[in-house]
């Protein structure tokens, strides 16, 4: 007989993991396959991608505004005045106003694509809006075609259903028919049976 390691135990008799025999023989690591991936480290920043959205939505917001349009108006006129009024060696942009045209043709460069990028977010939300109103709007029409299914059937039922003004119709043709047919003897005592009825 060999020895206990032979049939996977150890010097303390406890089981020991089986391992296979051969050269390439070192231990895999075993992929869980009901348990997510943990995520892969990137050497590029983290980073929210829906923060410059909501950034470039309150510029939009802000570019919209008459507040904006006073501000910017203030400062050109400002601009326009100190370079035309201020001492020759203070004007930083003289009288064809070169720096102002590029300032605004860049701040134009900027507003417009964050302005498109806002509308495309507002739009893509209205498109999300839409989509749960028209599923509403669906459950709804359904839910109004069930109660309408339902209370055509209660009509139909109830057309069915005896009322008290039709079995009391039934019972004074009845009560005409058996005096008609005299089933019932007429009593001569004096007595009347006009108030029973």
């Amino acid at each position: 007989m060999g020895s206990g390691s032979e049939y996977g135990l150890s010097e303390r008799g406890e089981p020991k993991e089986r391992i296979p025999s051969g050269a390439s023989a070192a231990p895999r690591h075993r992929v869980r396959l009901d348990q997510p991936r943990a995520p892969r480290r990137s050497l590029l920043p983290e980073y929210d991608p829906e923060a410059f959205g909501r950034f470039s939505e309150r510029i939009a917001r802000f570019i919209g505004t008459g507040r904006f349009l006073v501000w910017m108006t203030l400062i050109i006129i400002l601009w326009v005045v100190w370079n035309i009024f201020a001492p020759r060696d203070l004007r930083f942009d003289e009288y064809p106003f070169i720096f102002l045209t590029l300032m605004l043709s860049l701040q134009a460069s900027y507003a417009a694509p964050l302005i498109l990028l806002a509308q495309n977010r507002q739009a893509d939300r209205d498109r999300v809006t839409q989509e749960q109103e028209r599923k509403q709007n669906e459950r709804s029409i359904a839910d109004t075609e069930y109660l309408t299914r339902e209370i055509a059937a209660l009509r139909m039922g109830l057309g069915e259903v005896a009322t008290r003004d039709w079995i009391r119709s039934e019972f004074q043709d009845l009560m005409k028919e058996m005096d008609d047919r005299h089933l019932f003897p007429q009593d001569t005592s004096g007595g009347s049976d006009e108030g029973d009825r």
